[in-house]
């Protein structure tokens, strides 16, 4: 007739949370680790941060960053080979060529925090940089 095998519980708990997960990992396209650097200066006058982040799935990112009571964001950018950069400036020629604006007093005790948002505002990554000071 049939013959009755023994499972190892343990393994039969595991192997459908171990599928799930890489199933997930699939559809996401989330393998790689998310990395965030966040960089800051300030100058006698101005200010600049950026935020920069890798190992990201295709789609729109955003960013924002905080300092002391101060907060700015920056539009959606499209993650191209699966980075996407943020720089913000107080710096008018900076601006021009593309910085979310700040102002030139910004960055309140030479610390800034920057923000990775997705494209629905969620956060993803949160990380504090102490700024130079030139």
């Amino acid at each position: 007739m049939f013959k009755t095998f023994r499972t190892n519980p343990l393994l039969s708990r595991s192997l459908p949370a171990v599928a799930a997960a890489a199933l997930l990992c699939a559809l996401t396209g989330q393998a790689h680790a998310l990395t965030l650097k966040v960089k800051c200066e300030t100058r006698a006058g101005r200010s600049t941060a950026s935020v920069d982040a890798a190992g990201l799935a295709a789609g729109q990112y955003g960013s924002t960053v905080l300092s002391g009571a101060n907060t700015a964001s920056s539009p959606l950018d499209v993650a191209v080979a699966g980075e996407v950069g943020f720089d913000y400036a107080s710096n008018p020629k900076d601006i021009h060529k593309g910085a979310a604006p700040i102002a030139a007093d910004f960055i309140q005790g030479q610390a800034v925090t920057g923000v990775l948002l997705d494209a629905h505002g969620v956060e993803l990554a949160r990380k504090s940089a102490v700024c130079r000071a030139r």
